[in-house]
C-alpha cells in the first residue's frame, strides 16, 4: 500500500478519499484554489497546498502543478476523483512518466474511451450493441444534418469528449437542428476544450441504466452490478439507485458480462462504469464508458456491502480484487439523491451564495455498522458532502451541495427513508432542490418505478404543483419562533412593565403579527394568556403554546395536535420546516414600510455571474413571449434569457463576450400592453 497520496480535486470526493486513507493508514496531501482555501477537504488531508486561482483552468486543471506538489510532498500516488483531470490522458501519462501512479486506469483505455466516437468503433468490433447513430470524424454541419436526417428525428447531438450532461442537445425537428448544433458545439468547446460531436438516434421513454465494473491488474475483471440513473435534469442524473428496478437476472447477466467484455476490450483497469440506454422493450444500447469513479457510487457500496475506493488505491498499489464475481451478492435496495444549490422552479438554474444554516439528518458513517455477513446496517443513513455551515457555493465549480443515500431492505422502504431524511435536511441562504426531491419521491410515476429519462418532464404538473396557500401550522410555528424570541430577550428583573410576553393588568392584550410570503401576506391575530395564545387566521381559532424550544426547533400545542417544527431565523426572514416541507416568511413591520412599492420590473437581469455569449435581438426588436434575447453561459452551462412576454426590446445592455455580474440588468424590455 501507498505510504502518501494527493488528492487532485476538491469538494466530497475529496473528503471520501482523504477519510478512507486515513482509515487505510495512507497520508494525504490535498491541493486547493484560492475559493477553496477553508474547505472541508483541506481540513480533511494531512497537508495542503494552494494550487492557484479559483477558476479551474488556472487551478484543478493545472497538470504539471500538481504533479510538482506530489513529488515535491513525497506523494507517490495521485488520485483525481472524478471531474477535472480524472479522465485526462495526457495527465495520467504525465503523471507516469513522472514516476507517479495515476489511481485510474491507464492512457490507453482513456485514450481509447475518452472520445465517444472512437469509444463506439470499439464497442462495434466487440459485439456491445450500439444505438444508431454517426460517429465520424468530419463535423461538417451539413453533413451533420444530412447524418440526422438519414437516422431521423428526434436526434441527439452529443459533445464526442463530454460528460456530466454538458453539451448535449435533443432535436425534434430539421429547422431547429443548427442553431442547436452550434449551440452543443460552444458548451462543449467551453466544458471539454473540443467541440467535436456525434449524432444519434435520441429514444422515445428510454432508462439510463450503467454498469459498476472494477478490473486489476492481474487480468481479474468483475461487474457489481447496475445502477438506474433515469431521474434526469438537462441531461445530467437527480436520483440514482441500486439494483435497477424491475431487473430480471437474464438482463442483469447479459449487461454486466456486456460491460466487462467492454472494460477488457481496452484493457481496463480500476474503477469504471459502462453506461447503456435500455429501450422500452428491454433492449440495451452502450452510451459510453466513463474511465473513472461515478458521482453515484455509494448506491453500489450500499447494496454489496464493499468500498469502491479502498478497491482504487489497493488495486493501484498492485493489488487484486478482494472477490470473484462469483462471491459478489446484493442485499437490499439503496437510493441516492444529489442536493443541489439550484433553482427547480427557474429551469434548474444553478445558485450561488453562503450556506447560512445547514443541518442534516442522522448518518450513520459508511462500513460503521456491518452485520456478519459484511452488510450495512438497514437502518443506515449516508451522507457525502464537502461542505459545511458557512462555506459559501461559488460560481467556479459544481453547485452540489451532499449526496444523500438511504439503504432499505427493498425498494419501498428505501423510498420511505430518504422521504425521512429529506424531511431532516434543513438549508437556508441559498436556493436547493431539497423540496423538489422531495416531491419526487412522493411522485406515483417514480414511486411504481415508471421510469424513463423523460420523467421529470412528463410529470411536471404535478412535480412543479406547488402548493400556494401556506399551511396554518407553518403559519403558526413562524408565530411561535418570533414569540420565543421576544420571551428570551425580555429582561430578567422580574418588572412586569419590562417583560415583553403581553402581560396586561386586568385585560388580555391582542396583536397582530403580519408575515409575507411568495404568494401573499398573512395577517394573524394573536391574544395572549397565562397559559400560551389564541391563534386566529383564515378561519381558524387554536390554543397555541410553546411546549419545548432549543434554538430552532420548536415543540408546539396548536389545537389539539403537537408538532414539531424547525424555524430558522435570518433577520427578519422565517425559514419555517414543519412536515417535510419549507416555506420562508418574513416578518413585515408595517409601519416601517409603510409608502414603499415595488419598481417598474421592466428590466431583465443576470441570474447569475456569468459571460454573454450570444445575444439574438437588437434595440427596437418586436418579439413575442418566450422569444430568446439573448444566451448567458455560467458553470459552463447555457442558460437562454427569454421575453417574459409580448413587447419590443428597447435596448440590450451587454455585447456577445463580456462578463456580466449576477443581478445586472441585459435589457430592458416594454410589454405591448404596458
Amino acid at each position: 500500500m501507498f505510504d502518501k497520496i494527493l488528492i487532485a480535486n476538491r469538494g466530497e470526493i475529496a473528503c471520501r478519499v482523504a477519510a478512507t486513507a486515513r482509515r487505510l493508514g495512507v497520508r494525504t496531501v490535498a491541493v486547493y484554489s484560492d475559493a477553496d482555501a477553508g474547505s472541508r477537504h483541506v481540513t480533511f488531508a494531512d497537508e495542503a497546498v494552494r494550487i492557484g486561482p479559483a477558476p479551474a483552468r488556472d487551478s484543478y486543471l493545472q497538470g504539471a502543478a500538481i504533479i510538482a506538489v506530489a513529488r515535491d510532498h513525497g506523494a507517490q500516488a495521485i488520485h483525481p476523483g472524478y471531474g477535472f483531470l480524472s479522465e485526462n490522458e495526457a495527465f495520467a501519462r504525465t503523471v507516469a512518466d513522472a514516476g507517479l501512479v495515476f489511481i485510474g486506469p491507464p492512457p490507453r483505455a482513456l485514450a481509447a474511451m475518452g472520445s465517444k466516437s472512437e469509444a463506439k468503433a470499439l464497442m462495434e468490433k466487440a459485439a456491445v450493441p450500439l444505438v444508431p447513430g454517426y460517429h465520424g470524424a468530419d463535423q461538417d454541419p451539413g453533413l451533420l444534418a444530412a447524418e440526422a436526417a438519414r437516422i431521423g428525428y428526434p436526434v441527439l447531438i452529443k459533445a464526442a469528449l463530454g460528460g456530466g450532461g454538458k453539451g448535449m442537445r435533443i432535436v425534434t425537428a430539421a429547422p431547429q437542428f443548427a442553431e442547436m448544433l452550434a449551440s452543443c458545439k460552444r458548451e462543449a468547446a467551453a466544458s471539454f476544450g473540443d467541440d467535436r460531436v456525434l449524432v444519434e438516434k435520441y429514444l422515445q421513454r428510454p432508462r439510463h441504466v450503467e454498469v459498476q465494473v472494477f478490473a486489476d491488474a492481474h487480468g481479474n475483471c468483475l461487474s457489481l452490478f447496475e445502477r438506474d440513473c433515469s431521474v434526469q435534469r438537462r441531461h445530467q442524473k437527480v436520483i440514482e439507485e441500486a439494483p435497477a428496478p424491475g431487473m430480471s437476472a437474464e438482463r442483469r447477466r447479459a449487461m454486466g458480462e456486456a460491460a466487462v467484455a467492454a472494460a477488457r476490450a481496452v484493457g481496463y483497469v480500476g474503477a469504471g462504469t459502462v453506461e447503456f440506454i435500455v429501450d422500452a422493450d428491454g433492449t440495451f444500447f452502450f452510451m459510453e464508458m466513463n474511465t473513472r469513479l461515478q458521482v453515484e457510487h455509494p448506491v453500489t457500496e450500499m447494496i454489496t456491502g464493499h468500498d469502491l475506493v479502498e478497491w482504487q488505491l489497493r488495486v493501484a498499489a498492485g493489488g487484486t480484487l478482494p472477490v470473484t464475481q462469483q462471491q459478489l451478492a446484493m442485499r437490499g435496495h439503496a437510493i441516492e439523491a444529489r442536493v443541489y444549490a439550484e433553482n427547480p422552479e427557474k429551469g434548474f438554474l444553478p445558485a450561488i451564495g453562503t450556506l447560512k444554516h445547514m443541518s442534516m439528518p442522522a448518518a450513520v458513517e459508511f462500513r460503521r455498522n456491518l452485520d456478519d455477513n459484511g452488510f450495512h446496517d438497514p437502518a443506515a443513513v449516508r451522507i457525502d458532502s464537502g461542505v459545511r455551515p458557512g462555506d459559501a457555493i461559488s460560481p467556479h465549480y459544481d453547485p452540489m451541495i451532499a449526496k444523500l443515500i438511504v439503504w432499505g431492505e427493498d425498494r419501498a422502504q428505501a423510498i420511505a427513508r430518504m422521504r425521512a431524511a429529506l424531511a431532516d435536511f434543513h438549508i437556508v441562504g441559498l436556493a436547493n432542490n431539497v423540496d423538489f426531491l422531495a416531491r419526487l419521491m412522493d411522485n406515483p410515476a417514480f414511486v411504481a418505478a415508471d421510469l424513463d429519462t423523460g420523467l421529470i418532464e412528463r410529470e411536471r404538473e404535478r412535480l412543479f404543483a406547488i402548493e400556494i396557500r401556506v399551511p396554518e401550522d407553518m403559519l403558526a410555528a413562524a408565530c411561535a419562533r418570533v414569540l420565543a424570541d421576544e420571551a428570551a430577550a425580555s429582561g430578567a428583573n422580574g418588572d412586569p412593565f419590562d417583560m415583553r410576553n403581553g402581560w396586561r393588568l386586568n385585560t388580555t392584550y391582542s396583536r397582530t403579527l403580519t408575515l409575507a410570503s411568495a404568494h401573499g401576506v398573512h395577517d394573524v391575530l394573536l391574544d395572549y394568556g397565562r397559559d400560551g395564545w389564541r391563534y386566529r387566521h383564515g378561519g381558524h381559532d387554536e390554543a397555541l403554546a410553546i411546549a419545548a424550544h432549543d434554538g430552532s426547533r420548536l415543540r408546539l400545542r396548536f389545537g389539539h395536535r403537537l408538532l414539531t417544527a424547525s424555524v430558522v431565523r435570518d433577520g427578519d426572514d422565517l425559514h419555517v420546516f414543519c412536515g417535510g416541507r419549507h416555506r420562508t416568511l418574513r416578518l413585515v413591520d408595517v409601519i416601517a414600510h409603510a409608502g414603499e412599492r415595488d419598481g417598474d420590473g421592466a428590466g431583465l437581469v443576470a441570474p447569475m455571474p456569468g459571460k454573454v455569449i450570444a445575444v439574438h435581438v437588437a434595440a427596437g426588436s418586436q418579439v413575442s413571449k418566450g422569444t430568446p434575447l439573448l444566451v448567458m453561459e455560467a458553470m459552463k452551462m447555457e442558460h437562454t434569457i427569454v421575453a417574459p412576454d409580448d413587447g419590443t426590446v428597447d435596448a440590450v445592455l451587454y455585447a456577445a463576450g463580456e462578463q456580466v455580474a449576477e443581478g445586472a440588468p441585459l435589457v430592458t424590455f416594454a410589454r405591448s400592453d404596458a
